[in-house]
Formats: structure tokens, C-alpha cells, sequence
């Protein structure tokens, strides 16, 4: 299949079922597809699969601030030269999205670093240990949000060495 296809494919799966979405195309090899309803992601992921419409390559975080909806996960698929991105928005008080880890194994070292990273509390994950903070890294501060302050830690290690 070529790019086209694929992307044609993607967009055919997208608007054949009871999914409420937004396509665009940001670019000819690239398929965005914002999902409205969080209930849809799983089973949007299982029609890319069934369809072998690519691999996951990579799960974002992003934190567009509160002046512009919240928290937003991006789920990438790739196929040769195609592109297919899943949206999903989140609010910061209930960033929760499910696992992807029965359907894509791989896809654990991403979820984790959504909930190190975001705090987006990611359900079903099977090991949600930390990849990159130290163990003792403070509870509810998410270096990659950007309310994220840099001086709460420099606070908390004077405290440690003044101990």
C-alpha cells in the first residue's frame, strides 16, 4: 500500500464508525485524527492494527496550558512514509487515559513516561515504576508541565543539605 492508501485507509476507519473526530491533513503524508470521546481510543488503535496501518513509534505528552484546553496525548503510527496521529484531549483534573499495553506491548516505556513526565494517570499499566526521575523526585510535580517550577526542587535541596 502506498502512502495515499494508507492515509485513505486510516481516514475510511476514522469516519465508518460511531467515532465522533476531526480530521486533517497537516501535511500529504500526514493523517491527524483528533478524538472527541476517550472511549474511542482503544478501539480506533485496534482498527489501525487490524488494518496493519503501521507501528506505533512513539506516544507524546504535551501540555498546552490552561488558556488552551489542557493536557493532550498523541498516539503516533507510521507506515513507510505515512503518519497517522491519534489526539486525545485531557483536562488537568482528570488526566487519565487507558493502557495500550494489551493490544502493543511497546507501548509501556511511553505510558510510564506520560505518568513520570505529565501526570497522566495511565490505567492497567502493568509496571509503573519510574524510567527517569530519582526515586525520592517529589510527588505531584510533573517536569514537563508547564506549571512546572524548577525552584520547588532547588528549595527542597537546600532544605536537605541544611539537614
Amino acid at each position: 500500500m502506498n502512502t495515499e492508501m494508507i492515509l485513505q485507509t486510516a481516514e475510511q476507519i476514522a469516519g465508518s464508525w460511531d467515532w465522533v473526530t476531526e480530521l486533517s491533513r497537516p501535511e500529504s503524508n500526514r493523517l491527524d485524527i483528533r478524538l472527541t470521546r476517550l472511549v474511542d481510543l482503544v478501539p480506533m488503535i485496534v482498527g489501525l492494527r487490524v488494518k496493519r496501518l503501521g507501528y506505533l513509534g512513539a506516544i507524546t505528552g504535551l501540555d498546552r496550558g490552561p488558556e488552551n484546553g489542557g493536557l493532550e496525548v498523541l498516539y503516533h503510527f507510521f507506515a513507510g512514509e505515512a503518519v497517522i496521529t491519534l489526539r486525545v484531549s485531557l483536562t488537568y483534573e482528570n488526566p487519565v487515559v487507558p493502557t495500550l499495553g494489551e493490544i502493543i506491548p511497546a507501548a509501556e516505556p511511553y505510558e510510564r513516561e506520560l505518568s513520570e513526565m505529565f501526570g497522566i494517570t495511565v490505567t492497567g499499566l502493568r509496571n509503573p515504576e519510574r524510567l527517569y526521575l530519582p526515586e525520592d523526585w517529589p510527588a505531584q510535580v510533573f517536569p514537563l508541565r508547564k506549571d512546572f517550577d524548577p525552584a520547588v526542587l532547588e528549595i527542597r535541596n537546600k532544605k536537605e543539605l541544611q539537614a
